[in-house]
């Protein structure tokens, strides 16, 4: 049994090579341009929940100035109700 002999053009084999490392190369750098575009998104993610928690800080200080301004009001109409009381009574003591 003889061996084969197999003949091959080796500048062939060179240029289906560079072809193939010439399309790995262009993939690759798409992929590097679709990784630079991610990371731009996720800076501006980051940008808008610093934002957003900025703003939300912000309305629970204020909803905690509405609170207390609720609370503040119904103890000044309390406190004016008692002297009211108190006025009442000694007011109506002194004309009997």
């Amino acid at each position: 049994m003889d061996n084969p002999i197999i003949q091959t053009d080796l500048v062939q084999v060179l240029d289906k090579l560079d072809n193939k490392f010439d399309r790995l190369e262009t993939k690759i750098d798409k992929l590097d341009e679709k990784i630079d575009n991610l990371e731009i998104g996720q800076t501006e993610i980051k940008g808008n929940i610093k934002a957003l928690k900025v703003k939300t800080e912000q309305l629970d200080k204020r909803m905690g100035n509405v609170e207390f301004g609720g609370i503040r009001g119904i103890l000044i109409g309390l406190i004016v109700f008692i002297f009211g009381g108190f006025a009442m009574f000694f007011w109506t003591s002194n004309k009997l």
